[in-house]
């Protein structure tokens, strides 16, 4: 029974091959890249629908030995029956063992039957699947055609599989920048700690900085407060000194026009020195001692010539 390959492989292959596009969520990818993944997936479904032939293949070869088998044991099956019918005609007495083997093989050739029958619903069923994937093979096929125009349509790639390459190269490219960018966020979420710790303690830092500034801002103003007092007592002293410096002044000059006046009076030339008031002083003094004692003897003698004359 002749086998229509192409019917096969439709019902066969249409089920286990048929690869729906996949709806891809990353309608940022480029154009390339999706072809990439077109291609990545034309070649599984290549390589399951090579899988699938040869096992068909296996099958129909199985198939077509117990077809054989068959055949052959049909082709005895009736050469048993014209060597029994033979035997018959030649060998009445045994008739009842030729009848018990006539029923025996007619048993056996029901079981054949039915076999044969089985063995039928496998091919039609085989048949189907064939089909099955025939049609699979032929939905999928605009796939490789695809690939076979992007790759006539461009100079970049002079095989289909190239493309493939390419497009492995960069899908772990991809993963190796999703690896790093990872690593990125990583390392700056460990930098964004140490920067919010490293600001936390400077705040803490200047939080202390600050109460000192604080404490010294009142230190000053006490200081500040204080040397207001001082300046003012500083003050009062200086004009108290300039008063008493004045006045020290005046009585320099009396004490100098004194000390003239009694040189002066003692006819004497002035020995002490004009800065030197206390010996100036001194010699005020013992004048005035020396004249308040002349002056007393005066007066004694006055009054002892005044008590003698009455």
């Amino acid at each position: 029974m002749a086998v229509n390959l192409e019917d096969y492989f439709r019902s066969t292959f249409e089920d286990k091959l048929l690869v729906k596009m996949p709806e891809r969520e990353d309608d940022h990818l480029t154009p390339a890249t999706r072809l990439l993944e077109k291609r990545r997936e034309m070649t599984e479904v290549e390589q399951a629908l090579s899988a699938q032939k040869e096992e068909f293949q296996m099958k129909m070869e199985s198939l077509q030995q117990r077809r054989e088998e068959l055949e052959r044991k049909e082709y005895q099956l009736k050469e048993s029956l014209l060597k029994f019918d033979k035997f018959l005609k030649e060998n009445d007495s045994k008739r009842a063992r030729a009848v018990k083997k006539s029923h025996d093989e007619r048993e056996l050739r029901r079981n054949r039957e039915k076999e044969i029958d089985r063995l039928k619903e496998d091919i039609e069923e085989l048949s189907k699947e064939r089909d099955r994937y025939q049609k699979k093979l032929e939905k999928n096929s605009i796939f490789q055609k695809y690939m076979e125009r992007i790759q006539e349509s461009t100079d970049e790639f002079s095989e289909i599989r190239e493309i493939i390459g390419r497009y492995d190269t960069l899908v772990a490219t991809h993963l190796d920048l999703l690896e790093r960018d990872q690593k990125n966020q990583d390392a700056i979420e460990n930098e964004k700690g140490k920067l919010v710790k490293f600001t936390e303690d400077k705040n803490n830092e200047i939080l202390y900085y600050n109460n000192q500034l604080a404490q010294l801002q009142t230190r000053l103003d006490q200081a500040q407060s204080k040397a207001v007092k001082w300046e003012s007592r500083w003050t009062h002293i200086q004009n108290t000194a300039a008063k008493k410096t004045l006045l020290l002044g005046r009585i320099k000059i009396a004490t100098h026009n004194l000390f003239q006046l009694v040189n002066k009076h003692l006819k004497q030339q002035a020995t002490v020195p004009l800065e030197n008031t206390s010996l100036q002083l001194d010699k005020i003094q013992m004048f005035i001692q020396d004249l308040s004692q002349i002056t007393s003897e005066i007066k004694r003698v006055e009054a002892a010539t005044h008590v003698s004359q009455a």
